[in-house]
């Protein structure tokens, strides 16, 4: 029996990527008024968050954005300006990240059946992503020392908000190793939200793949309690299959 469903945010619930470039684009809009003819790209900008991300993947997210921020105005001499585009960044990125157009819906028609939970690495605060009100709890890494996913502490705190055995949770969530091996491993059930298609990236299998939110009320309804295997996939004919 599932008792309750909890969802990642950024890119599950939440249409992250157009905010967060609108938000850059803000940055380098702002910067290139100061300093006409300033080089700085979005591409820099890009690789100095993915340089400082590798360099420690468990930071909050606020930590690598401000420091990948400081590393691409540092290479320009324009440290100076950091704390404002910070700011700047923020805001933007903030007031124009929105849920896919599904989610509410979607929340809507699960809450009737469900406890609804909301439990992420980022910073998406539902109450300013416009998902306020949706859920049950919430749960944010780095707040009272939460660690980030895939930490197994991150899904015993789940399972304690949730109130439920980790068998009777469905966890919902766009990053695989995330959102499906690790909240498999704390032995809860899994939706990998697989927009994109791409093949299953390793052993572990979703109990279920989705394609749009919208598809979830009605598939939720038909998992068995078997957690799928690697063994249960049936070899696809083509050498392509999902």
């Amino acid at each position: 029996m599932i008792k309750a469903v909890v969802f990642d945010a950024d890119e599950t619930l939440l249409d992250l990527r157009p905010a967060v470039d609108y938000a850059l684009e803000q940055v380098l809009g702002s910067l290139r008024a100061l300093e006409p003819g300033l080089a700085l790209t979005r591409e820099h900008l890009r690789e100095s968050w993915q340089e400082v991300f590798a360099e420690d993947p468990g930071a909050p997210v606020p930590y690598i954005r401000r420091e990948s921020l400081r590393r691409s105005l540092e290479r320009f001499g324009l440290e100076r300006h950091l704390d404002d585009h910070y700011e700047l960044f923020f805001r933007h990125r903030y007031e124009h990240t929105r849920p896919f157009p599904d989610a509410l819906a979607t929340l809507a028609d699960l809450r009737a059946a469900y406890l609804l939970g909301y439990a992420t690495n980022g910073n998406s605060t539902a109450d300013r992503c416009g998902l306020g009100g949706e859920f049950a709890f919430e749960l944010y890494a780095h707040q009272d020392g939460l660690p980030k996913k895939p930490a197994p502490e991150f899904f015993a705190a789940v399972v304690a908000a949730a109130g439920a055995k980790p068998e009777e949770i469905v966890y919902v969530g766009d990053n695989y190793h995330h959102d499906v091996e690790a909240p498999a491993a704390a032995g809860m059930r899994t939706v990998w939200v697989n927009r994109a298609g791409r093949d299953l990236p390793g052993p572990v299998v979703p109990d279920l793949t989705v394609e749009r939110l919208a598809q979830l009320p009605e598939r939720l309804g038909g998992l068995t309690r078997r957690p799928a295997t690697w063994d249960d996939v049936p070899p696809a004919s083509d050498g392509a299959g999902r």
